[in-house]
């Protein structure tokens, strides 16, 4: 880089995948936060299609609008040119081909990406990164795949000694849809029942918990897993912990240090909610966090630490924020890991860094610093 520019900084967010408007949400919050003295920005959406478009920087219009969730369509103007490759003209917008890689990645230091699920936080993004020798904020190609599918994000979990709830995996080879129940069908839906009534069935590789439903019998099991089913074929079926639901963000630690966490935070429902879901966590002004979460010292400790150990279980990079269930009795779960949290003006992992001292543009100088100096290749 030379040292007496800007650093070019690519804001990618949108996506092909369910949480498209989720990351418009959040690309939106990072565009109007970041510090324009330094950064020289590059606002870059995926359509749900998967073209990939140099957009406005207009982070005003990637928000709510009148109940309505922004798209990356949203800051495209209808009259601009569309065109792979280079831009043509006065256009606004600059496009690749569905499934290409467009120029401007070879004009910036480093890519924020603001992706959410399955082609963004999967490993996916972040292995055309790598190959491109591109420096990116966020976890590597294996970290981010295997946290993103919560069937083996909990496999390795198990492994390192961290505690999670009991689950069963479901496959679409266990369990057919519209046919007879199969003896495979069958032996997996007795494992399902010997984990008790209520479940939890949610898509292996989902998140925002769309998708995600409560299941409090066997009628209710079939229509939850052909829900889940709509965002992933692989679903997880898990038994519902009665339980407080505890957060907690990571940072990777600087020159080598042990990751560092934030305050942990607990989520409250005060809308009338089963559980969190997406309409709790998105549009639901009656939701919140109580940062710190009101739980005794010793057991705020212990979850930090364990939120440090899930961290470098995946090995992630970066940042990450780990979620918990914390029982009555003090047990402390693993629930998952999210190699790259939601950042929208409703998203925790920002806030409870700003509980912890550090407030958002700061964060992002974080982020970006430490990306440009990861060292390229393996690690």
């Amino acid at each position: 880089m030379n040292g007496g520019r800007k650093i070019r900084v690519a804001v990618v967010f949108g996506g092909k995948g369910p949480e498209h408007a989720i990351s418009c949400l959040g690309g939106g919050n990072v565009l109007r936060v970041i510090d324009r003295d330094r950064y020289e920005v590059f606002p870059v959406g995926i359509t749900r299609e998967g073209a990939w478009l140099q957009v406005d920087d207009e982070p005003e219009r990637l928000a709510i609008t009148g109940g309505e969730l922004p798209t990356v369509e949203a800051v495209a103007k209808p009259d601009a040119h569309v065109v792979p490759w280079a831009r043509q003209g006065d256009a606004a917008v600059v496009a690749s081909a569905p499934g290409h890689v467009p120029h401007i990645f070879g004009e910036v230091d480093v890519v924020l990406p603001v992706l959410h699920g399955p082609y963004g936080e999967d490993g996916t993004i972040q292995g055309l990164l790598e190959l491109a020798g591109v420096p990116y904020v966020g976890a590597g190609v294996l970290a981010s795949a295997v946290s993103m599918d919560k069937e083996y994000m909990k496999l390795i979990f198990q492994a390192r000694g961290l505690p999670v709830a009991p689950h069963v995996v479901v496959r679409e080879r266990d369990w057919p849809a519209a046919q007879a129940p199969a003896d495979e069908q069958r032996a997996v839906a007795a494992q399902i029942e010997a984990l008790g009534w209520p479940l939890f069935v949610k898509p292996a590789r989902g998140g925002s918990s769309l998708g995600t439903s409560k299941a409090s019998g066997p009628d209710e099991l079939a229509r939850a897993i052909a829900l889940a089913r709509q965002y992933d074929p692989k679903v997880l079926v898990e038994k519902a912990i009665n339980a407080r639901e505890i957060e907690v963000a990571v940072l990777e630690g600087l020159d080598g240090a042990a990751p560092e966490t934030s305050l942990p935070g607990e989520l409250r429902l005060d809308g009338g909610e089963e559980f969190y879901d997406f309409e709790a966590k998105y549009l639901d002004q009656s939701s919140g966090m109580l940062i710190p979460a009101p739980i005794p010292q010793t057991d705020i400790e212990r979850i930090r630490a364990m939120a440090g150990a899930a961290f470098n279980a995946v090995s992630a990079e970066s940042l990450a924020r780990v979620d918990f269930f914390y029982t009555p009795d003090g047990e402390i779960l693993v629930n998952e890991i999210n190699t790259l949290p939601g950042m929208s003006p409703t998203s925790y992992f920002q806030k409870m860094w700003e509980a912890s001292g550090m407030p958002f543009p700061q964060l992002i100088d974080r982020l970006l610093e430490s990306a440009l100096r990861r060292r390229p290749g393996l690690r």
